[in-house]
């Protein structure tokens, strides 16, 4: 039997001056070439544990491995392992679109004609090609969500972590994005996503866990979710049974 692609156990993070565990006892098994959803209102704790599993923070308490590896003993490796893409644009605004992806791909060690080519296969893959020699800040929304995300996944990462990756974009960019990182997955990336998108994550993912106050309070598949919520039609009304209807803004 293959080991999970990260496993989770009793993970805890409390910032500095905080009242309360922004992630709170959390324990969690993804499988290997899972499209895993973690999904939550405003504030749950999401962002914060997807920074520990990147190793943007350290955790307070409490152990997780990536493919086997811990951060404690294996940051580096882990680090080759792993894609991220953020919610916000991680680009030069000033550079080409071209001119960005060289730079991100020489930061994970591919160079010269191998990563020109990549750099091009990629962004004739996701429509950007003709675009490639045009400044980023001169491009749409949905232009650069797909150059954030090829920026993500040049070194054909084994774990990809997705922040919010359609957001604010366009339908047709939302499909060649979502279609794409399809592809990714049948071809063996484990992908590890979060979104406000309930309709889309009940499409896109073939498991799920709600998270909400740093705790998960249910996961397994889009379908089981459903069926076993009382009166839940879809995914929404899974998520609204179990986080509540109280309003979660943000200051």
């Amino acid at each position: 039997m293959n080991e999970p692609i990260i496993h989770i156990h009793e993970l805890y993070k409390k910032y500095k001056d905080a009242d309360d565990f922004s992630v709170n006892n959390l324990s969690l098994v993804i499988e290997q070439k899972e499209i895993f959803g973690l999904l939550g209102p405003n504030g749950a704790g999401k962002t914060t544990l997807l920074s520990m599993l990147c190793g943007l923070i350290k955790p307070t308490s409490g152990h997780f491995t990536i493919s086997g590896l811990s951060y404690e003993k294996n940051a580096t490796q882990i680090k080759k392992t792993i894609g991220v893409v953020p919610q916000e644009y991680a680009l030069y605004p000033t550079l080409t679109a071209r001119e960005n992806l060289r730079y991100f791909g020489s930061m994970y060690g591919l160079k010269g004609r191998e990563l020109c080519q990549k750099v091009d296969d990629t962004l004739e893959h996701l429509g950007l090609l003709k675009f490639a020699d045009k400044k980023v800040d001169t491009f749409s929304g949905g232009m650069k969500r797909r150059v954030n995300l090829i920026a993500g996944i040049l070194h054909n990462p084994k774990v990809l972590f997705l922040d919010e990756p359609t957001v604010g974009v366009d339908v047709q960019s939302k499909n060649v994005i979502i279609n794409y990182l399809k592809e990714l997955n049948a071809n063996g990336t484990s992908i590890i996503y979060t979104s406000h998108h309930l309709t889309e994550a009940q499409d896109f993912c073939s498991h799920i866990a709600i998270i909400d106050r740093g705790k998960i309070y249910a996961q397994g598949t889009p379908r089981e979710l459903v069926s076993t919520t009382p009166n839940a039609h879809n995914l929404e009304d899974v998520f609204i049974s179990l986080t509540g209807k109280e309003l979660r803004d943000d200051a």
